[in-house]
C-alpha cells in the first residue's frame, strides 16, 4: 500500500530486454536520489509513477536498483520504458507512517492524457482526459492518483471521450515531483480512489443497506 505522497524523483538509467519477442518484459535500472535506498532491501515494493514494482537488485553505493516489468504491465502503464525519463518514487507504506495522501494500491487503472498544463496565479492547472471506463469513478473533491501523486479533483466534465478532470498543483508539487515535466499530450498513469472502487462493486451487485450490529440487511 502507498499514500500517493512522493518521497523522491528518480531516473530511468537503463532498459534491458528480458527476451526477444513482444511477449517478454524489460528490466529497468533506476537511479535514485542519494541516500534514498539506505532503508530499502531486496524484494521491497517501490511505486514507479504509481505502479507498484519489486526491487530485484540493489546497489546502494551507486544509488541504483532494478525492477522487472512484464509486457502486460508495460502495455497498461505509461512512462516506464522511456530512457532517461524522470519518474516519481514512493516506498511502501509502513504501519506507523502518516497517511498524508489517500490509500493507494499501486495498481494502475488506466492511462490518461494531459489536455492542459499551465500556470494560474502562483499555482498550475493540470487537466487530464480520463478514459470512459474510469469516468464514473471521478468526482468533485474526490481523490485521484496521477503518476503516483495523490491529488484532489477540482472539477469534472463529462465528454464523449471520457471525463476531463481539472487539478490544482501547488509549486511544491510541481518542483518535487516529475509532474512539472508534463506537457499537453503527455500520457499519465491513473489510479482511482479505493472507496469509489468498492462503491461501484456494491452498486453492481445490487447491495442492500446492511445493519452490521444485527447482521441483517
Amino acid at each position: 500500500m502507498f499514500t500517493g505522497i512522493i518521497t523522491g524523483v528518480g531516473r530511468i538509467a537503463a532498459i534491458h530486454d528480458l527476451g526477444s519477442s513482444s511477449s517478454h518484459g524489460k528490466r529497468l535500472s533506476i537511479a535514485a536520489p542519494d541516500g534514498y535506498l539506505d532503508d530499502v532491501g531486496l524484494g521491497d515494493s517501490i511505486a514507479l509513477n504509481g505502479a507498484c514494482m519489486t526491487v530485484t537488485t540493489l546497489d546502494t553505493a551507486a544509488h541504483q536498483f532494478t525492477i522487472d516489468i512484464s509486457a502486460e504491465s508495460l502495455d497498461k502503464t505509461a512512462g516506464l520504458a522511456e530512457p532517461a525519463a524522470r519518474i516519481n518514487l514512493e516506498k511502501a507504506l509502513r504501519a506507523h507512517d502518516r497517511l498524508g495522501g489517500h490509500i493507494v494500491s499501486g495498481h494502475v487503472d488506466g492511462i490518461g492524457t494531459v489536455s492542459r498544463f499551465a500556470p494560474v496565479g502562483e499555482s498550475w492547472e493540470l487537466r487530464v482526459l480520463a478514459p470512459p471506463a474510469l469516468a464514473r469513478f471521478l468526482a468533485y473533491k474526490g481523490s485521484i492518483t496521477v503518476n503516483g501523486v495523490s491529488l484532489t479533483v477540482n472539477s469534472v466534465s463529462d465528454v464523449p471521450e471520457g471525463a476531463e478532470i481539472s487539478i490544482n498543483l501547488i509549486p511544491h508539487t510541481v518542483e518535487n515531483t516529475s509532474l512539472g515535466g508534463l506537457v499537453e499530450g503527455s500520457r499519465v498513469n491513473l489510479e482511482i480512489d479505493t472507496v469509489a472502487r468498492y462503491v461501484e462493486r456494491m452498486l453492481q451487485a445490487g447491495a442492500l443497506p446492511f445493519n452490521i450490529q444485527n447482521n441483517k440487511p
